[in-house]
């Protein structure tokens, strides 16, 4: 299987990344961009052997862009550092790609239990990506949480959201393009204690992502 880069934007996961970066398969190279952590997260992620990038711009989308940007491999991926995903789901994706069967694998959260992903969340997540299966034809019911794809065909795309709506002007941009995208289930988990989520742990939250995504899909 060939090597490929693991891009973990982080604000504030230092707690998460001490069980998650043991985790992460060798088959990936991994650079966790330091969003304006507060908490020790880019010394937790040199300890463990992460690159660390830093960025100064606030947002979701500034974070992975400068994470794809400082990347070597052919091959890239992007996951959250806040250890709700397994990153060996990851290896599957990356297959689909390496292999040619598909130009982005992308992830479709399933909680492993009750209450891992808030009612508030969970309902703009369909609203949206119902929008986007209705407006340009894409076949995917998530907003690619995990996703794997080649590093330069992203950085061609050309997508200019740095904030929350970064994924959301990635779908569109890949269906406009006619990329072929492989969906696959991976597990949801709750969060590693002592971290926060910026989007889903507040209703507050879940609408300042709604009003990003509405700004791109406009």
């Amino acid at each position: 299987m060939p090597t490929c880069d693991l891009v973990l934007p982080c604000r504030d996961e230092a707690a998460a990344l001490r069980d998650l970066l043991p985790r992460v398969p060798d088959a990936f190279s991994v650079i966790v961009v330091d969003n304006g952590s507060r908490d020790g997260t880019a010394d937790v992620a040199r300890s463990l052997g992460a690159r660390v990038v830093t960025e100064t711009t606030p947002g979701y989308g500034a974070a992975v862009h400068a994470g794809i940007e400082a990347a070597t491999a052919d091959y890239v991926a992007v996951m959250d550092g806040d250890g709700s995903f397994d990153p060996d789901q990851l290896l599957p994706l990356l297959d689909e790609v390496a292999s040619g069967r598909a130009d982005m694998a992308v992830g479709r959260r399933r909680p492993v239990a009750r209450g891992v992903w808030p009612w508030h969340a969970r309902a703009g997540n369909a609203l949206i990506t119902a929008r986007l299966r209705r407006r340009i034809g894409m076949d995917a019911h998530d907003i690619a949480p995990m996703r794997v794809a080649r590093r330069q065909a992203v950085l061609d795309l050309g997508l200019q959201d740095r904030r929350f709506g970064y994924p959301v002007e990635l779908l569109q941009a890949v269906t406009r393009a006619e990329w072929r995208l492989s969906e696959h289930d991976v597990d949801y988990h709750p969060r590693a204690a002592g971290t926060r989520s910026k989007v889903s742990g507040s209703v507050t939250g879940t609408l300042r992502t709604a009003r990003d995504f509405a700004k791109v899909l406009a």
